[in-house]
């Protein structure tokens, strides 16, 4: 335990030493704490946090019976309708499923004309166990273009429709453990005193350095005006579409931490977050809590996320985000063995909580840097809505907003020997 605080501050003094100039240009807000916790503890809700408010429902007269809600959002340029029907085990065919969905999504539009797109969500009823339980049975999303395609689609030319996905079979039902909704506030490491001083100072000194140090990404070059726009827990059938809309708009690029629950049940979506050059990342199968897992139960869920994301982009993720923030030295050597970049954040506003526009837009920009990375969440109507006037604003400083990797890529590497000495240390 000495021998790895001692290195650990040879390591920082290194730093410190050769990125004197670099400390100058630090800014006044502080990095976010890395906290220790304790094995199965759970961390508190955030002070202050909301329920977000509820979203305005769609009414269907007459009354769909499978049909259990329908609700609609707007990114204040466009309209999206999320519906989400239960049908019974005997009604439940591939062509059953079909039939159903393009009646709902009919009704729907004609319920609501000024929509832009619907989409859909079909579980078995018995399975039903709410957004991230057991797999749907049938999804789609349908554009005000695309309506009349799908309208007429049969099981005989199913995949002429590109924003379709009916269940080909459970195969890896049941998280071992239940999907955590606990925000990414702190990065949380559980280990002891000495692990958790360690990891602090990697922090602190890549906030210096910027860029990957072993496999761990903190902070981005300071001394250059790239910022990483990230968003997790993607993709989503009401908010995903929201969002590309709102960075299409914007011409701009960012990371999506995937859950890989949610981009089998929607892959669609996640090719179009391909097509518009968003980059893919992994944020987990189940979004579960990985500090209480073993070794062997956090390589299936960082690997079937990545083999879901694989599948349907055609490459593997290069980063990965643990949900909640929570990581151990199991979590750090399972990722270091799957080649895979842990990549933390400095500004997180927490938009989680709900606060109001304009609280979560002071709290993006106090902690906005050179080289931080943004922390928000796809599936959050305030962070979508206040989007494009913290872009420009970044901007107005002079900040360039993008994907992980262009963060990455503007950082300056560190001297050989000190890289080589942080490589050792990390292997340890």
């Amino acid at each position: 335990m000495k021998n790895t605080m001692h290195r650990s501050f040879l390591t920082l003094l290194a730093l410190l030493l050769w990125g004197l100039p670099m400390v100058l240009a630090q800014p006044k807000a502080p990095l976010p704490k890395i906290e220790r916790i304790l094995p199965g503890e759970v961390q508190p809700l955030a002070p202050g946090q909301r329920n977000a408010p509820p979203l305005p429902q769609i009414t269907l007269e007459p009354p769909i019976p499978e049909v259990r809600r329908v609700v609609y959002a707007s990114n204040s340029y466009i309209e999206v309708a999320s519906a989400l029907g239960l049908v019974s085990p005997q009604n439940s065919t591939p062509s059953d499923l079909l039939g159903l969905a393009q009646q709902v999504v009919s009704r729907v539009f004609e319920a609501r004309p000024n929509l832009e797109e619907v989409d859909i969500t079909l579980y078995r009823a018995n399975e039903y166990a709410g957004f991230g339980g057991p797999l749907p049975r049938f999804t789609a999303a349908v554009s005000k273009a695309h309506l009349a395609a799908f309208s007429n689609l049969s099981l005989g030319n199913l995949h002429s429709y590109d924003h379709l996905w009916i269940n080909p079979g459970d195969s890896f039902y049941g998280p071992p453990l239940p999907p955590t909704n606990e925000l990414e506030q702190n990065p949380k490491f559980e280990g002891s005193r000495a692990e958790v001083k360690a990891q602090r100072i990697e922090q602190k000194a890549a906030s210096l350095q910027g860029g990957v140090i072993g496999n761990l990404l903190y902070h981005g070059n300071p001394q250059r005006p790239q910022v990483a726009l990230t968003f997790d827990d993607a993709p989503h059938p009401l908010y995903t579409p929201l969002l590309l809309d709102t960075l299409r708009r914007a011409k701009m690029q960012a990371t999506f931490f995937c859950i890989g629950r949610n981009a089998e049940a929607y892959p669609y979506f996640i090719r179009d977050m391909v097509r518009d050059k968003q980059e893919i990342a992994n944020h987990t199968y189940h979004h579960v809590r990985l500090n209480n897992l073993d070794a062997q139960a956090v390589h299936e869920e960082i690997m079937q996320a990545t083999k879901v994301l694989e599948g349907i982009t055609g490459k593997p993720p290069r980063f990965f985000r643990p949900p909640g923030g929570r990581f151990s030295p199991t979590v750090l050597q399972v990722v270091r063995d799957l080649g895979l970049t842990l990549a933390f954040w400095t500004d997180d506003p927490a938009d989680f909580d709900n606060v109001g526009d304009g609280v979560l837009q002071t709290r993006l920009l106090a902690q906005l840097r050179p080289g931080g990375i943004v922390l928000l969440h796809e599936n959050v109507l305030q962070t979508i809505q206040v989007l494009p006037t913290f872009l420009r604003l970044a901007q107005l400083q002079g900040l360039r907003l993008g994907t992980t990797s262009a963060l990455i890529h503007s950082s300056v590497q560190p001297a050989p020997h000190l890289q080589l000495s942080l490589n050792r240390r990390l292997a340890h």
